[in-house]
């Protein structure tokens, strides 16, 4: 791996004090999934982003490729990569050698995660020797490599798993405190629970700057599924959207591409530090939003 660019923090972004642009990957799961990730980045990266994220798969599914796929971007594409981690299935040992790897290959920004249960379980259940909360991940990173930059989950609409909205901003609390320095939003559709989100961070004493995160639509069984799972609602009017274009995937993303589009523009004039676009590996939203936005 070429070790010659260690990548620059992201919070040196945030401090230059503009609107930062971000999108999230996944690994796909064979080699010609890799050729087409590697099609649409190169595509993407018509766009100036100020960085991209690498997701990490559950219960072992897709940990190599998550490597695989953060040293293709990083150093053959040149893109500043965020790669997740989560505590799923790591003892500490395995999590600070992986730590030390990622430091080792030029990475400075990892998205500090719990992660959720493998598949087929119902509840999180730590590793032998392993971590129980994100906020003791961030913790142990921190401790291991102090200028790693580290990214944490927010949930406007409030985590699954919290009794509570205040029991989760509790939570996204500790995190920081243990030395995040951003929050990057689950997605949403209505920006008024972002701002009221945002709001009740500052009450309760957390200041890092928090990115909303933006799913366009691409098929209305999808964004439901997604929308269940992350706890997220859809709006009565965008909904009425998608169910009536619901047999024709073409309409179906320019509405929800439209919907995210005008998210992007009232966020950014209301003062959001940027966004980051969740693009399930999808070139042709991306873009499209990219061009809106440049307009």
């Amino acid at each position: 791996m070429n070790v010659s660019r260690a990548d620059r923090p992201i919070s040196d972004l945030f401090a230059a004090g503009r609107p930062l642009r971000s999108l999230e990957f996944f690994p796909p799961r064979d080699d010609a999934g890799i050729l087409a990730l590697r099609a649409t980045a190169t595509a993407l990266q018509r766009i100036p982003w100020d960085f991209v994220s690498v997701t990490y798969g559950a219960g072992g599914t897709t940990r190599e490729r998550t490597a695989q796929v953060s040293a293709l971007l990083k150093d053959e594409l040149g893109f500043t990569v965020m790669p997740h981690l989560t505590c799923v299935g790591h003892s500490r040992t395995e999590l600070e050698s992986i730590a030390d790897q990622l430091y080792s290959g030029g990475f400075r920004n990892i998205m500090a995660l719990r992660g959720d249960a493998p598949k087929g379980a119902t509840t999180f259940t730590p590793a032998p020797d392993g971590l129980r909360y994100a906020s003791e991940l961030v913790a142990l990173l921190k401790t291991r490599h102090p200028d790693f930059c580290l990214g944490v989950g927010g949930y406007p609409e409030k985590h699954p798993e919290a009794v509570s909205l205040e029991a989760d901003l509790d939570t996204l609390k500790r995190k920081v405190d243990a030395g995040a320095s951003f929050i990057t939003t689950q997605l949403f559709f209505d920006n008024s629970i972002y701002r009221r989100f945002v709001e009740k961070c500052q009450k309760h004493g957390i200041t890092v700057p928090i990115v909303p995160g933006i799913m366009p639509v691409l098929s209305l069984k999808q964004i439901q599924r997604i929308a269940t799972l992350s706890g997220s609602v859809l709006p009565p009017a965008l909904l009425r959207r998608l169910e009536v274009a619901s047999e024709d995937d073409i309409v179906v993303e320019f509405i929800g591409v439209d919907w995210a589009l005008d998210q992007v523009r009232d966020l950014i004039a209301n003062g959001a530090p940027g966004y980051h676009l969740y693009i399930l590996n999808r070139a042709r939203s991306a873009l499209t939003l990219a061009a809106g936005l440049a307009a």
